[in-house]
């Protein structure tokens, strides 16, 4: 049966994925995705939202506590190879969050607003990510206690409103919430797991 499946060359391939690089990849996949991909399926439990809104609002403590000890020479060692530090992790949830917050409010505020998209990678290589962290941990402790509010008081016609992004399509404010809930618990866990492989208490 294996043989009428697969030709000898696909035999010899397969065989070197399993042998030398399968666990390579997944050890990989697993420092670029620590809690896995993003994923969002519908009907929406009701429960969900707020289980999203708590994880917002609870990002920056949980970030803080997570960082608290680590030294100068620590926030500048990368997650993983060829991946962002974690002082540039922590610049970029800001920086993103600030999206983040400002296309819930188009949102919420217009039909259908277009956003606009950005390189979050030139964003991370930009000057201001080799300062302090301060401002940054500061950002996102205001900028998540708001978001949070305005999520508390949103409704359930609300959660079905839309925005369109130009590369992704349609999305509604039950993705985009559940999407940058999960992006904070990504990125926190790029620390945490950083820290637990380097041993760091």
């Amino acid at each position: 049966m294996w043989r009428n499946k697969f030709s000898y060359r696909d035999s010899i391939f397969l065989y070197l994925f399993f042998k030398f690089i399968h666990p390579k990849y997944f050890f990989v996949e697993k420092l670029k995705y620590p809690i896995g991909p993003f994923s969002f399926s519908k009907p929406v439990d009701s429960s969900q939202p707020q289980g999203w809104i708590q994880d917002i609002e609870s990002l920056p403590i949980r970030l803080v506590d997570a960082i608290m000890d680590l030294s100068g020479e620590q926030l500048n060692i990368p997650y993983r190879t060829n991946g962002w530090t974690i002082r540039q992790v922590i610049h970029h949830l800001a920086d993103s969050h600030i999206h983040g917050l400002i296309r819930t409010k188009l949102l919420l505020t217009e039909d259908e607003p277009a956003i606009k998209p950005y390189d979050e990678k030139k964003w991370a290589e930009l000057s201001d990510n080799e300062r302090s962290i301060e401002p940054s941990l500061q950002i996102l402790k205001g900028l998540h206690n708001r978001w949070a509010c305005v999520l508390k008081s949103a409704d359930k016609s609300d959660w079905q409103r839309t925005l369109h992004h130009p590369e992704s399509g349609i999305w509604t404010l039950e993705k985009l919430i559940a999407q940058y809930a999960w992006h904070g618990n990504h990125h926190l866990a790029h620390i945490t797991s950083l820290k637990e492989r380097k041993n760091w208490t």
